[in-house]
């Protein structure tokens, strides 16, 4: 199985990333799943104060945030039948809609690529070792794990127990 890692300032081309996928392929490929997350430019529903973000600063421990991430990606490998798994995370300063985070998997059948690419990106919300810092107008504030993300990652736990 083919795994790329990046932690990265510079942005990245989701076509470029596909076609490159595309040359890796072999025979038993069948699907191909991608998700790109941008800079959202407001805070959360959730939150009653809710400020146009005007930058969002992502921080993480080199060595230690690419090992975090290829545990997630093992993790997902251990689940399903993968042969392709690429994910991009850019840190430092990103103004709002620039892209984020990218996560691609190819497998055999689209159901693994599905779930795949969805359980790796919220293992990426909850497990992945970033700190995230978002400047309004109304100042600055870390953003922690939300209710809702420990959630989504919560029940990939109870999906597993009831293999």
């Amino acid at each position: 199985m083919f795994v790329d890692i990046r932690v990265q300032a510079e942005d990245f081309s989701v076509a470029d990333e596909y076609l490159a996928l595309r040359q890796r392929m072999s025979g038993n490929t069948g699907a191909v799943a991608s998700f790109a997350g941008l800079v959202r430019d407001a805070g959360p529903a959730a939150d009653t104060r809710v400020a146009e973000v005007q930058t969002l600063y992502l921080e993480h421990y080199p060595g230690m945030t690419e090992r975090s991430i290829g545990n997630i990606v093992k993790q997902a490998a251990e689940r399903w039948p993968l042969n392709d798994a690429v994910v991009i995370h850019r840190v430092g300063e990103l103004a709002p809609l620039a892209q984020i985070v990218f996560v691609q998997v190819a497998s055999g059948h689209r159901s693994a690529a599905f779930a795949a690419c969805e359980f790796i990106m919220d293992y990426l919300k909850t497990a992945a070792i970033f700190w995230k810092r978002e400047d309004t107008a109304a100042g600055r504030r870390w953003v922690e794990v939300t209710d809702e993300d420990r959630e989504r990652a919560s029940a990939w736990e109870m999906k597993e127990s009831d293999r």
